[in-house]
């Protein structure tokens, strides 16, 4: 198999910098052992107006065969004529993929010690591909290199050219041309040549996927194909094509946020314990929460910003809760939920009763849509002011369940921790904290906005000057035949209700706050709960929420 990279130059820019970002002499030519056999690169044409590199991939069938993968898309995998008689050795696939990050590494890394100053700068390249098997035809490979900034020709390839009524192959030849960063040229091919072959040569394991997130830096969480992609090159395996597409979404809401990876995806805090110890506060919280959900007849729930589960875990306990779905802005988040609700272990009656999305609440999103109820659980603090009518938005805007449950601390209590310095808040990440007055305005302006009633309720022992550490609103929905105790949603959104004063908070539902299921005409519904349930001040945090903030 073959390939060419060609760029042009002038004297003040001799084309022949290709050999320094390549890291190969144009004088000279090298081969190289590869796994299945010899690459051999040359220049065929090397002067200051135009420079030509080829590699030229030498595979031998029987190591190939050796190796265990020697079928290819040119012979049948139960054949044993198959296994020697195929395409590999003549069309691009993996193996010459593989043969570029081995010749051409440092290359691909974006790496010249000798000239530094030509890395990251574009230039004119054409690339030449004799012939490449492109299952999905010259149309998918339009698709595939246009969105980079490629002009393309795929020119479909005769079975026989002296039987033309036979028809065309499943093979092209591609030639690409534009101004590109040799770098990212490479990371192209090196992605998209076995995505179009679909055939690869070696068992994809996981760490593939940061294989294909290295090479598709930059340019991968923004193409259009990206799933077609992600799924051949991760060869179909779903848990891994899901793992790929999780971490795409957030590099995309990392560059949309224009924050950095990590300052989004850490509701993990590496530098403390991820096991929750037990706080008596967080045990009332989620009690709190589930006492709402209870009350209001919820069956199938989301859990927004679920951090690493802990509400989930709980839900899990009761039978009520036929559907639970979890949902955060973090992978690191989502896999350790996942490792402490032990879902892989789970008889599968139970884990089916349990899904893990990814997603950020910054955003509206279809799939939050016709649920019952929505419990944001210490999570409004984490997303910027500015930032919150995005929240209300997607929450009471779009979604728009028939019950929301927010809490969120109370900063007047923060004089009683007395582990908290004054004037500080309880988390590094919490962007503000309100106090009691500052909460019920804002929950009554939202109820008000969005037609809904909302009451109000502690959590935690009240102190007598300061209130509960953790206050809670809950919202119920009106003008769909649900109605409210003690007045319309317009009436309870400017005043708000109390829910009643018990140290662990009352429910959604009882005599003092919104009707049952029952009362509002309503049977078992969905729940959107979502927070992340961070710790309490003196008892460690479990870091950000799942939220893009």
């Amino acid at each position: 198999m073959f390939l060419t990279i060609t760029t042009t130059g002038t004297i003040d820019r001799p084309a022949t910098d290709l050999g320094f970002l390549l890291h190969k002499h144009p004088g000279k030519s090298q081969q190289f052992s590869t796994a299945h056999g010899t690459a051999h690169v040359f220049y065929p044409e090397a002067d200051a107006e135009r420079c030509t590199a080829a590699l030229l991939l030498e595979v031998d069938p029987v190591a190939l065969v050796r190796r265990g993968q020697g079928k290819g898309r040119g012979g049948a995998a139960d054949s044993a004529l198959g296994r020697y008689v195929n395409d590999r050795p003549y069309a691009a696939s993996s193996l010459l993929a593989v043969a570029l990050r081995s010749v051409f590494a440092s290359a691909l890394k974006g790496q010249c010690a000798a000239r530094p100053e030509l890395v990251g700068r574009a230039m004119p390249l054409r690339i030449e591909v004799p012939v490449l098997p492109a299952r999905g035809g010259a149309g998918l490979v339009e698709k595939l290199f246009r969105p980079l900034g490629w002009s393309v020709l795929a020119e479909p390839l005769p079975l026989d050219e002296t039987f033309p009524e036979w028809g065309d192959s499943r093979y092209v030849r591609l030639v690409l041309e534009g101004d590109v960063e040799l770098a990212a040229a490479l990371r192209h091919l090196y992605v998209l040549l076995p995505v179009l072959d679909d055939a690869k040569h070696y068992w994809v394991a996981p760490d593939e996927v940061d294989k294909l997130l290295r090479a598709g830096e930059g340019w991968l969480e923004r193409h259009p194909e990206q799933r077609l992609i992600a799924g051949r090159y991760l060869a179909r395996r779903g848990s891994l094509t899901r793992e790929a597409m999780a971490r795409l979404e957030l590099a995309r809401l990392a560059e949309a946020d224009d924050a950095a990876v990590e300052e989004i995806d850490n509701a993990v805090d590496e530098a403390t314990d991820t096991e929750e110890r037990p706080v008596p506060l967080a045990v009332r919280r989620r009690e709190a929460v589930l006492d709402a959900l209870r009350a209001a007849g919820a069956a199938r729930v989301l859990d927004l910003g679920c951090g690493q589960g802990q509400l989930i875990g709980e839900l899990l306990k009761e039978g009520q809760f036929t559907e639970i779905v979890g949902m955060d802005v973090s992978m690191r988040a989502l896999h350790e939920a996942r490792r402490r609700l032990g879902l892989d272990r789970m008889p599968e009656r139970q884990a089916r009763r349990v899904r893990l999305v990814q997603g950020s609440l910054a955003y509206t999103d279809g799939r939050l849509k016709g649920y019952d109820a929505a419990v944001l659980s210490e999570v409004v603090e984490h997303v910027d002011p500015e930032r919150l009518p995005a929240l209300e938005y997607a929450v009471f805007g779009a979604a728009r369940p028939r019950t929301v449950v927010v809490t969120t601390p109370n900063v007047e209590y923060n004089v009683r921790w007395e582990s908290l310095p004054a004037g500080q808040v309880r988390h590094a990440d919490h962007r503000f904290e309100w106090t009691r007055a500052e909460f019920r305005r804002w929950a009554g302006e939202v109820a008000a906005r969005h037609r809904y009633a909302v009451a109000f309720g502690p959590v935690g022992a009240e102190d007598p000057e300061v209130g509960s550490p953790t206050q809670l609103a809950c919202f119920t929905r009106q003008g769909d035949g649900s109605v409210a105790a003690g007045g319309n949603g317009d009436a309870r959104a400017s005043g708000g209700r109390e829910m009643g004063g018990s140290g662990g908070g009352d429910s959604c539902g009882g005599s003092d706050a919104m009707p049952s299921a029952s009362a509002r005409g309503g049977g078992p519904g969905r729940v959107v709960s979502g927070g992340g349930h961070d710790g309490d001040v003196g008892a460690g945090t479990s870091g950000r929420k799942g939220v893009a903030a």
